[in-house]
């Protein structure tokens, strides 16, 4: 795995640290509701015969793309996708 899988691997303070953050992160209502539409997008999905495998939605272009596309858009080496089509960014 990465480096920060090895981490919290030898750093069991750090990764309880790290689980009890996430815990209260996620008890947020505005990530519960995140969470919720991603369950509903996926299962309508699902129910169309959509591939999911591998794949994440994507809020900016309303669809489900690779995962390591989903990653880092703003980043200056990302792909950019617009309207379907993809593009590089200059």
């Amino acid at each position: 795995m990465g480096k920060t899988k090895d981490y919290y691997d030898k750093n069991p303070e750090a990764k309880a640290k790290k689980l009890a953050y996430q815990k209260e992160y996620n008890k947020k209502p505005e990530q519960r509701k995140k969470r919720s539409e991603l369950v509903k997008i996926n299962r309508e999905a699902d129910k169309k015969g959509i591939d999911r495998n591998g794949k994440d939605y994507d809020h900016a272009v309303k669809r489900h793309v690779k995962s390591s596309v989903n990653r880092g858009r703003n980043s200056k080496n990302s792909t950019k996708y617009t309207n379907g089509d993809k593009k590089t960014r200059g």
